[in-house]
């Protein structure tokens, strides 16, 4: 896990770079967290990204996208190279990520700060009226627990019990 994280931190030193702007300190923040979950905690498979079964991680924060660039990336889900594409036109790799440019591995397009906790609710109640154990983890940021609609679904969570919902809150320290 150790060495994913620090070929994830590599990755998003060189996308950042080339790009010439994007949040480093977050993204490097969260190089052990996505290391952990894409390579010991979730079940995925890059071959059949869209399996009914898998895991799936919601990125709340979308301003972090380098680091779940570089982590499915490092996952298989894509090439490494197309990493440099970061923020360039035509790009599947933007500033916040989008689901309509096509990236395997991509669950929400992410941008709107609070709007991640709601959506992976909606998934984790799917899984459960569905009969399926796959589990939604939400990596949030701090900032954005002031968010109401974060309040909200955290409510709607425990009203429904849904035990197959891990939320993940990025401190910022």
């Amino acid at each position: 896990i150790e060495n994913k994280a620090k070929e994830i931190r590599k990755s998003v030193l060189r996308m950042i770079s080339e790009a010439g702007s994007g949040h480093t300190g977050g993204s490097l923040g969260l190089a052990d967290v996505m290391a952990y979950l894409y390579f010991k905690e979730m079940k995925h498979d890059p071959a059949n990204a869209k399996s009914e079964d898998r895991d799936r991680l919601i990125l709340s924060i979308g301003h972090v996208a380098p680091v779940l660039y570089a982590s499915i990336a490092e996952a298989g889900y894509f090439e490494k190279e197309e990493l440099m594409s970061l923020r360039k036109l035509g790009s599947r790799l933007q500033g916040h990520p989008g689901r309509d440019h096509g990236l395997p591995g991509l669950e929400l397009s992410a941008g709107s700060l609070g709007q991640g906790l709601s959506v992976a609710v909606g998934m984790a109640l799917a899984n459960k009226i569905d009969d399926r154990y796959s589990r939604v983890f939400c990596l949030m940021g701090d900032g954005e627990l002031q968010e109401g609609s974060i309040w909200e679904a955290a409510m709607s969570a425990g009203h429904h019990q849904l035990n197959n919902l891990i939320g993940i809150v990025d401190r910022n320290n």
